[in-house]
């Protein structure tokens, strides 16, 4: 699996707003390849046109849910760190383990 990493961090594409999730929303789909797919950082990342992003989105993956595509964002997470990707009403978070923030049982 391809993915951008820049000085020691891993970008993670995202839906932070409310309404649909990118990733979650879109479960057909393996969640790392939405993710870290290194075309959609680049776009999330360049480009000025939301049709841009769409057109890549549909080509590639031609039954995804794409109402999380218009406020995708790029969290950078630490190399080899554990993360998982929330939702709640559509709003996607990264959440990276920590073990200070963490409970076991």
């Amino acid at each position: 699996m391809d993915k951008v990493i820049v000085d020691g961090h891993v970008a993670v594409v995202y839906s932070p707003g409310h309404g649909a999730g990118w990733s979650t929303w879109n479960q057909e789909y393996s969640t790392a390849e939405l993710i870290f797919d290194p075309g959609l950082v680049d776009l999330v990342l360049t480009s000025k046109e939301q049709e841009e992003i769409v057109v890549y989105a549909t080509l590639k993956w031609p039954d995804a849910c794409l109402l999380g595509l218009s406020d995708l964002d790029v969290k950078w997470v630490p190399e080899g760190t554990k993360f998982q990707i929330g939702e709640y009403d559509g709003h996607e978070s990264v959440i990276v383990f920590d073990e200070e923030d963490w409970f076991i049982a």
